[in-house]
């Protein structure tokens, strides 16, 4: 199968079962880079390829034709740097693999009708309404427009169309930012300071194969969003203290709170997927944190035994609605009903965090979420029914106004006895 089948196939897969593209990418070896933008691109215009096939198409095609339909149609009408003749000649032969001849046939027709409109499909398009135009839910526009009003929202979405770039944080315990940026000046690695954190993080471009990178095997680096850096940095973790990662993999918080100990004071990792703590203890192992305990449990029903702890973090699961432009299939997972099963998870985990944290003692809740009742409604609500608790600080960041993903992150500092 070439790289255009690979890609409908994983396509197909996500739409016949919703699993996620990314864990079927990470498996991907070859051609890697073009498989992926291929497939996150496909699934970020998902309602601007639709749109298209409405014109041609008379009835729905079943998952694995709209598979390959739309492999093509992304190469053809997005990818400029892919000529026409070979997105289509290639993404036919590899249906050819799989569907009848007739059925490759129709493939073919469609591909080659969208190369002959491809100007005109282009002046359509933006006389189209906004979640056609933009690609996103009619109800997350609803919901950033009342929340950030029309620019801001219309931002918000064409930062989540952007292909992202690959941001690694330096690993202090080992080296530093400029002799990490020299070394990979001297192996004619291109890396540039992120503006959001100049001194922790370097922007690399698209497509860089990480792992191959000098240094990746020593642990000198590891890759995370800037955004990430705020719960840490309000979590304000010290020498001495008892730390915990109460929602831990795969790990990048749990490092950087690792970072700032340095081996003095004592931090538990913890998670509720036991699938996960493998990758977390790989990921600790290469930045060289070997003194963290990792356990596997469940904030919503931690024991008291674990405790006290000083500092305790939550970086709770949610709609992940700040991180769309890295995760595009989170745009059409999207859900109230989901959200308010995740708001009953958030408020669990917030208390079960109670008994486990001193008199005096800081908790930090943090989100990759954009939605209010995730954020600030629910820590503003969860700290009126917690007398002895109060907010001390919170901060939402806007995906792309930083030039970071979104977050919220706050505070919450527990009265000394």
């Amino acid at each position: 199968m070439n790289s255009r089948g690979v890609a409908a196939d994983i396509l197909a897969g996500w739409l016949e079962t919703g699993e996620f593209p990314s864990r079927r990418l990470e498996k991907v070896r070859q051609d890697r880079a073009f498989i992926t933008e291929m497939v996150q691109g496909a699934v970020r215009w998902k309602a601007l390829l639709d749109w298209v096939l409405t014109r041609t198409v008379r009835r729905e095609p079943s998952p694995v034709h709209k598979a390959f339909l739309w492999t093509g149609l992304y190469q053809i009408l997005l990818m400029d740097d892919v000529e026409a003749y070979a997105a289509v000649n290639e993404t036919v032969e590899a249906a050819k693999a799989v569907l009848s001849r007739k059925d490759a046939d129709f493939i073919n027709a469609v591909l080659r009708g969208a190369v002959r409109e491809k100007e005109t499909i282009r002046t359509l398009l933006k006389e189209q309404p906004l979640p056609i135009r933009l690609s996103h839910p009619v109800e997350l526009i609803g919901r950033w427009l009342r929340q950030f009003g029309q620019a801001r929202m219309v931002r918000i979405c064409q930062w989540n169309n952007e292909r992202p770039g690959v941001v690694i944080r330096v690993n202090r315990l080992k080296t530093s930012l400029a002799a990490l940026a020299g070394r990979w000046a001297g192996a004619g690695i291109q890396a540039s300071p992120h503006p959001a954190a100049p001194e922790e993080c370097l922007t690399l471009s698209r497509g860089v194969s990480v792992s191959g990178l000098p240094g990746y095997a020593e642990g000198e680096f590891l890759v995370i969003d800037p955004s990430v850096l705020r719960s840490v940095a309000l979590l304000d973790p010290r020498a001495g203290e008892r730390i915990l990662d109460g929602c831990a993999a795969p790990g990048g918080k749990t490092f950087l709170i690792a970072e700032r100990l340095a081996g003095r004071g004592t931090l538990t990792a913890m998670d509720a997927s036991a699938d996960r703590l493998d990758r977390l203890r790989d990921n600790l192992k290469r930045l060289g944190c070997d003194g963290v305990e990792v356990i596997h449990g469940d904030m919503t029903k931690a024991p008291p035994s674990l405790a006290p702890f000083d500092r305790i973090l939550l970086d709770v699961p949610c709609t992940n609605t700040g991180v769309i432009r890295r995760r595009p299939d989170a745009r059409w997972r999207f859900s109230e009903r989901d959200m308010r099963k995740n708001i009953g998870q958030q408020k669990a985990m917030l208390n079960g965090a109670v008994p486990l944290l001193k008199p005096g003692g800081t908790l930090v809740y943090s989100t990759c979420s954009l939605e209010p009742e995730e954020d600030e409604q629910l820590v503003a609500e969860w700290v009126r029914e917690h007398p002895g608790f109060s907010l001390k600080a919170e901060e939402k960041i806007v995906p792309g106004e930083t030039g970071t993903d979104g977050a919220y992150v706050a505070r919450i500092e527990r009265a000394p006895r």
